[in-house]
C-alpha cells in the first residue's frame, strides 16, 4: 500500500523525479515491488520523454527496474496488465527504430539490452561479456552479487514479445556493417545474441552468420580470412566469443575450417585472440578438439612462456569433458615444464604446475642433474600457488588416469601441502581429490595422510579451514576421530582463532573433549544420514 501510494504521488512529476538522482534512488528502490496499476500511470508518463530518459544516467536505471518488473506483472494477469504490455511494446519499438541512437549511447545501451531481456524472457548471467579495456566495470560489485536474486532466470513472455525481439534481430543485421565496432552497440549485439538463443535459436543462428559473413568479408587478403583481423580488435573479439558460445558444433567446424585452420599459433600469442582461442576450445565437439589439439599440442611451452595461460587450462578443460587426448596432453604437459624426461623427475609435476614454473626455475640450475635421492633432502619449498596452475592440476586430477599427479602430491612435502592447502587457489585442488571419481581411495587417503601434524595450521587460516571442512565431510569415523584428537589439544587457541573456531563448532570439539561417547554416536548417525541422502539423490 505504501509502494503503490508513493508512486501515485510520483506519477505527476515522474520525468523530473526519474532525472533526479535522489528521486532516481527512491523509485529504484520501489519498483520492485510497484503493482501493475501503478507501474503502468509511470511508464506513461516517461515515454514519451524517451530519448532524454533513457540517454540520462540516473532515468536509464529508471526505466530498466520498470522493465524487469514488467513482464512479471503481465504474467500475473489483472488491472492494467494489458495497458503495461502495450507501454512495454511501445517503448520497444521507439528504441528499435531509433537503435543506433540508443544503443551507441553509454547509459540508453543498458536499457536496450535490459529490454532485450524482457522480451526473451531471460536473464543474462554476462550483460554483455567481459569488461572492455579503458571503460572501467559495467556494473558495481553490489550489483553483481545481486544478479541471482534480482528476479528468476527465465520467465514467460507474451508472444507480442517474442515478436518485437524477431524484429530487433533484423535492426541488428542492418546495423553490423556501420556499428560492430563500436563498444556499446556490441555489449548489446552480444545480449541479444544470448538472448535469441535461448528464445530463438534459428534467429541466433541467422544473426550469428550475418556477423561472421560481414567481419570475414571486409576487405579479405591473400590467402587467409579478414576476420583474423578482428579477432585482435578487443571489440570484435568478444563478439566472436558470443557467437562462438552460441553457435553449434556443424558452425563451429565451419568457422575453424574458413577462418582459423592453420593460424592458431599466430592466434595464440595474440594479447586479444587468445581470449576467443579459449573460448573456440572450450566450445568444440569432440571432433573439433582433435584437430585444435593437433594445432596447438606442439606449441603449448611456447604459450607457457607468453602467459596466456588461459589457453593451456581451456585445453585441459575440453579433454577432461570429452575424455579425449588425455595421456597425449599430459606428456605434452610435462614437457612443457621440462619434467617427462629423465621419468625421475616427474615425481616433482605438481609443484611445478602449481607454481607453474619449469623444473630448471624451481629447483635452481645447479640441481638439475643431481639424483632423486639427493635432490630430496634440499627441495625447494613452494612459496606461492599460481591461479592458473590450481586450475590445471584440478583437471588432470579429474581425468581417468590421475596417477602420475597423486603420485606428485603424496611425496611433497607436508610444508608444501600445507601451503597449498593455505591459498586461495591452491586450496580448490583438495576440492578435486576430494570429488573426482577417478581418484581411488588409497591414493587419496596417502596424500591426505601428509597433513597430519599440521591441522592446527589449517584451522587457523581461512582456506585451510575450509580444506578441513571438506575433509572433515568425507572421512571415515577413525579419521574424524584422529583429527578431533590432533584439534582438541589446542582447543583453547582454536575457539579464540577467528577462522578456527568455525571448526570448533562444527567439529563439536567440546563435546569430543566431554561427552566422547554422545560424539561418536553422534558422527555415526550423520554419517548414516548422509548416506542415506546419497541413496535418495541418486534415485
Amino acid at each position: 500500500l505504501f509502494v503503490s501510494n508513493v508512486l501515485e504521488e510520483a506519477v505527476a512529476v515522474a520525468l523530473p523525479l526519474a532525472l533526479d538522482p535522489s528521486g532516481s534512488l527512491l523509485l529504484q528502490a520501489l519498483l520492485p515491488s510497484a503493482s501493475a496499476p501503478s507501474l503502468a500511470p509511470l511508464l506513461r508518463g516517461l515515454v514519451p520523454s524517451l530519448c532524454l530518459v533513457a540517454c540520462h544516467p540516473c532515468g536509464a536505471h529508471i526505466l530498466e527496474e520498470a522493465l524487469w518488473r514488467a513482464p512479471l506483472l503481465i504474467l500475473e494477469g489483472g488491472e492494467e496488465a494489458g495497458a503495461l504490455e502495450d507501454l512495454v511494446l511501445q517503448l520497444g519499438k521507439s528504441l528499435q527504430e531509433e537503435l543506433p541512437t540508443f544503443a551507441l549511447d553509454a547509459h540508453a545501451s543498458f536499457v536496450v539490452r535490459t529490454l532485450l531481456q524482457a522480451l526473451g524472457g531471460a536473464r543474462v548471467g554476462s550483460d554483455g561479456g567481459r569488461g572492455l579495456p579503458g571503460s572501467g566495470p559495467l556494473r558495481s560489485k553490489a550489483k553483481k552479487s545481486k544478479v541471482g536474486s534480482e528476479g528468476p532466470a527465465a520467465f514467460e513472455v507474451p508472444e507480442s514479445f517474442v515478436s518485437l525481439l524477431r524484429e530487433f534481430k533484423g535492426c541488428f543485421q542492418e546495423c553490423i556493417a556501420d556499428f560492430i565496432t563500436h563498444k556499446c552497440f556490441s555489449l548489446c549485439l552480444q545480449v541479444a545474441l544470448e538472448v535469441l538463443h535461448r528464445k530463438l535459436p534459428e534467429d541466433c543462428a541467422e544473426l550469428c552468420r550475418a556477423v561472421i559473413g560481414y567481419l570475414s568479408g571486409c576487405n579479405p587478403a591473400a590467402g587467409q580470412s579478414s576476420l583474423l583481423v578482428f579477432l585482435k580488435d578487443a571489440t570484435c573479439s568478444r563478439v566472436l566469443d558470443k557467437v562462438l558460445e552460441v553457435s553449434d558444433a556443424k558452425a563451429l567446424r565451419s568457422f575453424y575450417k574458413a577462418h582459423v585452420k592453420g593460424q592458431l599459433r599466430v592466434l595464440s600469442a595474440h594479447k586479444v585472440a587468445n581470449f576467443t582461442l579459449q573460448r573456440l576450445i572450450q566450445t568444440a565437439s569432440r571432433k573439433l578438439l582433435g584437430q585444435l589439439f593437433q594445432e596447438l599440442g606442439p606449441g603449448v611451452e611456447e604459450i607457457m612462456a607468453q602467459e596466456h595461460l588461459g589457453i593451456v587450462t581451456a585445453l585441459l578443460g575440453a579433454c577432461r569433458k570429452h575424455g579425449a587426448h588425455q595421456p597425449e596432453v599430459l606428456q605434452i604437459l610435462l614437457e612443457a615444464f621440462h619434467c617427462w624426461e629423465p621419468p625421475s623427475r616427474q615425481l616433482a609435476c605438481a609443484p611445478l604446475m602449481a607454481s607453474m614454473l619449469a623444473y630448471e626455475v624451481y629447483f635452481g640450475e645447479e640441481e638439475k642433474e643431481s639424483p632423486l635421492q639427493e635432490r630430496a633432502a634440499a627441495l625447494s619449498s613452494l612459496t606461492a600457488v599460481s591461479y592458473h596452475g590450481s586450475l590445471v592440476l584440478q583437471h588432470l586430477l579429474h581425468f581417468a588416469d590421475p596417477s602420475l599427479v597423486l603420485r606428485s602430491l603424496a611425496a611433497m612435502p607436508p610444508a608444501d601441502l600445507v601451503t597449498l592447502a593455505c591459498d586461495p587457489a591452491g586450496s580448490h585442488i583438495f576440492d578435486a581429490l576430494l570429488a573426482s571419481p577417478s581418484v581411488p581411495e588409497k591414493p587419496r587417503r596417502k596424500v591426505l595422510r601428509q597433513l597430519k601434524g599440521h591441522y592446527v595450521s589449517l584451522a587457523c587460516s581461512k582456506h585451510g579451514s575450509r580444506v578441513l571442512d571438506a575433509i572433515w565431510s568425507r572421512a571415515t569415523l577413525p579419521a574424524k576421530q584422529e583429527l578431533a584428537q590432533e584439534l582438541a589439544d589446542h582447543e583453547p587457541q582454536l575457539r579464540h582463532d577467528p577462522f578456527g573456531h568455525h571448526l570448533v563448532r562444527n567439529f563439536a570439539l567440546t563435546h569430543f573433549l566431554k561427552r566422547r561417547r554422545d560424539w561418536d554416536s553422534h558422527q555415526e548417525a550423520e554419517k548414516k544420514r548422509r548416506e542415506l541422502f546419497a541413496e535418495i539423490l541418486e534415485d
